[in-house]
């Protein structure tokens, strides 16, 4: 029994261990690992402190929530005091110790005549404060929902930036599988050409602009990973790929449905409205000053001189009006932070659909755009197959194998820059389409 129990906790501690080891294999940049466009974003997320800073202000803003909540419950204080004195005049205790009344020394005559001890409960619930409370609640509330929205904000933001340097990697990976390939070729070309010394000069110049092409595609694909890392927050020093689908997208809606979606999904936009209700409510909630309060307090309390065998108990009901002089300075104060908070609500929902015109825009360009450049990568990709069946290699091949290289080159910037607009336009709008 005792080997069976060893073996069962060996086994549920290698367990986890295990899963940990193949989660940091699977999403660790430092083996190189082909990482997918969700696990990418995944990642940004996780490591973005940003969106970390602002998942923290949710949680804080949820607690005030319940803070504001509490306010609706009695108050109540637990108090215990133990007292020795040496008095000549009778005094009263200051509130920290229950403002209990200690007579002096002379009217006392028992051997404990400087030791007092008592104990008591407190409750104090406010019947009625003019709706402050629930204005208090409500502007809780309405400051939750404004930190949620911030936080979208921040994540839809974070996401924009994983997407554009992941496609910008993606790119710069199929870019350099291109131009390596047409360096191989050139060489070859190279090394089956025959020709004049004159013809071999330029062609020398030609396998060299080739090699050269190779080389920049190999700086570019250095700086996306640089980027890519950087948006992950991962070890700069690490070397990483990514895999997923390069070919072009369609989006097929108009510019008025993704206006309509916009002001819907966009959380800046909802931010701006739940900063106008926090401003309504401030209004509220400085109005309520001018109303009384209604308290009702109870206490119980046991104390005594020598043991604690006297018993106070009461209950009082008040009514208090405070008298507030900065009254109408608040009220015209908080009225006009409501007038720019509807200034800057107008504002944002014009910046929208900018934003939104210009992303749309841009798509519209670029999903037409990258078709016309597919059907001339997939002609030429013909040509050239064809003629290194047909013909023997000449100068003329060289120039046209770099003709070759720019027309691939042409439609994967067309593609990256057609997945980068249709991320823009989510972003845009709001939420993915």
């Amino acid at each position: 029994m005792k080997k069976l129990f060893w073996f069962c906790l060996a086994l549920s501690l290698a367990l986890p261990a295990a899963a940990q080891r193949e989660y940091g294999l699977r999403f660790s940049s430092l083996i190189n690992d082909k990482i997918t466009l969700e696990n990418a974003i995944r990642l940004g997320l996780e490591n973005n402190s940003d969106f970390l800073a602002a998942q923290q202000e949710v949680i804080i803003a949820e607690q005030k929530v319940k803070e504001a909540k509490f306010l609706f419950l009695p108050q109540l204080s637990l108090q215990g005091t133990a007292t020795w004195y040496d008095l000549d005049y009778p005094m009263v205790l200051p509130d920290s110790v229950a403002n209990r009344f200690i007579p002096n020394n002379d009217l006392m005559s028992s051997d404990t005549k400087h030791q007092f001890f008592g104990v008591g409960i407190t409750a104090t619930q406010y019947l009625y404060a003019g709706g402050r409370f629930r204005s208090a609640l409500k502007m809780a509330e309405a400051n939750l929902k404004q930190v949620q929205s911030k936080y979208e904000a921040v994540k839809n933001a974070t996401v924009l930036n994983v997407k554009k340097a992941f496609f910008r990697l993606l790119y710069a990976q199929h870019n350099v599988k291109l131009a390596q390939e047409v360096q191989e070729k050139g060489k070859d070309y190279f090394q089956a050409l025959h020709a004049s010394t004159w013809d071999r000069v330029k062609a020398q110049y030609l396998l060299a602009r080739l090699t050269s092409v190779n080389n920049e595609a190999q700086n570019q694909l250095q700086k996306a990973q640089l980027g890519m890392l950087v948006a992950l927050n991962k070890e700069l020093n690490s070397t990483i790929t990514v895999k997923g689908d390069f070919k072009p997208v369609e989006v097929k809606l108009d510019l008025p449905k993704l206006n309509l979606w916009s002001m819907e999904f966009r959380p800046e936009l909802k931010a701006a409205i739940y900063e106008l209700e926090l401003d309504n409510l401030a209004i509220d909630l400085a109005l309520s000053r001018r109303y009384p309060d209604l308290i009702l307090t109870g206490s119980y309390e046991r104390l005594g001189f020598d043991d604690l065998d006297d018993v106070n108990k009461q209950v009082s009901l008040a009514v208090r009006l405070p008298i507030n002089y900065t009254f109408s300075a608040q009220n015209a104060q908080r009225k006009a932070e409501q007038k720019q908070s509807t200034l800057r609500r107008a504002a944002i929902e014009d910046k929208i659909r900018v934003q939104v015109a210009e992303s749309y825009a841009d798509m519209v360009f670029w999903q037409a755009e990258v078709f016309s450049r597919q059907q001339a990568w997939k002609d030429v990709q013909k040509l050239l197959a064809q003629a290194e069946r047909t013909a023997r290699p000449d100068l003329n091949a060289l120039e046209a194998l770099d003709a070759y290289y720019q027309t691939g080159h042409y439609y994967y910037q067309a593609v990256r820059s057609n997945l980068a607009a249709k991320a823009e336009l989510e972003w845009a709008i709001g939420q993915d389409l």
